[in-house]
């Protein structure tokens, strides 16, 4: 067991030409499949749980942040930290989703490393409030009329529920 996991961290630690770390061998194939659409857009991809090697399953149970790194327990502390945000594994965060009944993980910027991307966390969107469908259909990478008809599911579902359930916060179903 321990050879495996030196033999793994020394997986982790491959260095590309640049000096960065080598992607995933899943994400390096969807980035060499990412084209531009006719709007000059990169359509999100998706990655089956099924897709996955053996070794990148074993890979993803071990890797862990540091014992050293404080991960931001409220929004005030994760508004304070430095942007782009380095959890991708945040809830908020715009790179990718994971769907938690499948285990796919869905990839918003596959032609993009977190680290470039302009807007990294919904929760900073949310606070500028204000604007436009184009606007939140670019930094979510979708299309203004998916962004509209999500808005509009999303106002039906509060229209829906009771204002008790709203307020309670709760999913408008009787337990």
């Amino acid at each position: 067991m321990a050879e495996e996991r030196i033999e793994i961290s020394e997986e982790i630690e491959e260095i590309t030409e640049e000096g960065e770390e080598a992607p995933q061998p899943e994400v390096a194939k969807i980035r060499l499949k990412a084209l531009p659409s006719s709007d000059g857009r990169v359509r999100s991809k998706t990655i089956a749980p099924k897709r996955l090697t053996r070794d990148e399953r074993r890979l993803s149970q071990l890797l862990v942040y540091p014992p050293d790194v404080d991960r931001p327990a409220s929004r005030e502390e994760c508004a304070a930290m430095p942007r782009p945000c380095p959890f991708v594994s945040c809830a908020h965060h715009l790179y990718l989703d994971v769907n938690p009944e499948t285990g796919s993980i869905k990839i918003n910027f596959p032609d993009l490393e977190p680290w470039e991307m302009n807007e990294t966390c919904a929760l900073d969107v949310a606070d500028r409030a204000g604007i436009t469908l184009e606007e939140v259909g670019e930094i979510m990478n979708l299309t203004r009329e998916r962004i509209r008809q999500v808005e509009v599911r999303g106002l039906l579902k509060l229209k829906m529920a009771s204002p008790l359930e709203v307020f309670a916060g709760g999913d408008g179903r009787d337990d």
